[in-house]
């Protein structure tokens, strides 16, 4: 169970509210053409604090620990994604000036849902700093909106996930299929950071780009993909490691297909393999951000993650389920 903790050191009016981090299991980018996704919540997340602030329109004050260059390079998309946020919620902060605090546990990077975790979490603070009562489904949909002033036109997976946590298969539509997946107990992973800032926004028309030029190969791609999401949940349902470890190695040659994956992800990919990670892939927009290696088991775990610290690249030890 997570908990998240909050400064008790704030005044009477502070709005609080928190999103989980995220990793994509299966499909990222695919997912973006409706084809099913497997995403999970991880036990981090971005915390939020709105207050009152003697001033004019509003500020942000961004606590949260950061990959080298991130919280910089994303500035312009945070103030768009913010403006964005503010509209959806009918808050004029010409009338109500206020100052938003972030922090919590999770490190802000490309690849682990950063941009969705805080969306959600000022969403959330923003309804509670205003009374707006805003309902889980409510909050997500602000949280998406967020998500387009740093990725354009989201799918929406990264949203959910920081929204609702679990384990989540995810299908985007008119509406999105969003079903919670059950799993017999948690399952241990890697993330390993490549330490690129990525341009999820640049990969997913990179992505759109090619499939319009090489139609036919991609829809043949796209075929692989949905039918190993089908496979993959029947996997993680059935508590098969070995059957998903395999489905995530397929997963990550799918993805170097359609060229959003990098030499620093391939490298960490392989290396997970190599140190016995049961399947390791990218994970998130790609182009640099993070990896995912499945590690059942503590000490596999730290077998993983202490091999990549020693070739000088961050791991996160966390886990689904």
């Amino acid at each position: 169970m997570l908990l998240i903790k909050f400064d008790t050191n704030v005044g009477p009016t502070m709005g609080k509210g928190s999103g989980f981090g995220k990793v994509i299991l299966f499909n990222e980018h695919f997912t973006v053409y409706g084809i099913p996704s497997i995403v999970s919540a991880i036990d981090r997340a971005t915390t939020a604090t709105v207050e009152p602030f003697e001033g004019t329109g509003w500020t942000i004050d961004d606590r949260r620990e950061a990959t080298p260059g991130y919280k910089e390079e994303k500035f312009e998309q945070q103030k768009d994604s913010m403006e964005r946020i503010l509209k959806a919620a009918g808050i004029d902060t010409t009338r109500d000036p206020i100052k938003i605090t972030l922090g919590g546990s999770l490190v802000a990077a490309s690849g682990i849902g950063a941009s969705a975790a805080s969306c959600t979490a000022i969403a959330r603070a923003l309804s509670d700093e205003f009374n707006l009562g805003l309902s889980d489904d409510r909050i997500n949909e602000f949280a998406y909106e967020g998500e387009k002033g740093y990725h354009g036109t989201p799918s929406g997976i990264d949203n959910t996930a920081a929204t609702y946590g679990g384990l989540i298969w995810f299908v985007r539509g008119a509406p999105n299929v969003i079903e919670q997946m059950k799993l017999e107990r948690p399952i241990e992973i890697v993330m390993g950071n490549t330490g690129l800032v990525a341009d999820t926004k640049a990969a997913v028309a990179g992505v759109r780009e090619r499939r319009e030029k090489y139609l036919e190969k991609y829809d043949k791609l796209f075929k692989e993909a949905e039918g190993l999401a089908h496979k993959a949940r029947k996997a993680l349902e059935g508590y098969d490691m070995n059957a998903v470890g395999k489905l995530m190695d397929e997963n990550h040659r799918l993805l170097q297909a359609i060229e959003v994956s990098c030499k620093e992800l391939d490298f960490l990919v392989a290396l997970a393999r190599e140190q016995g990670a049961f399947g390791a892939k990218m994970t998130g927009g790609g182009l640099g951000g993070n990896m995912v290696a499945l590690t059942p088991g503590k000490d596999l775990q730290e077998k993983v993650a202490q091999a990549m610290e020693r070739e000088g690249f961050e791991a996160l030890r966390t886990g689904i389920g």
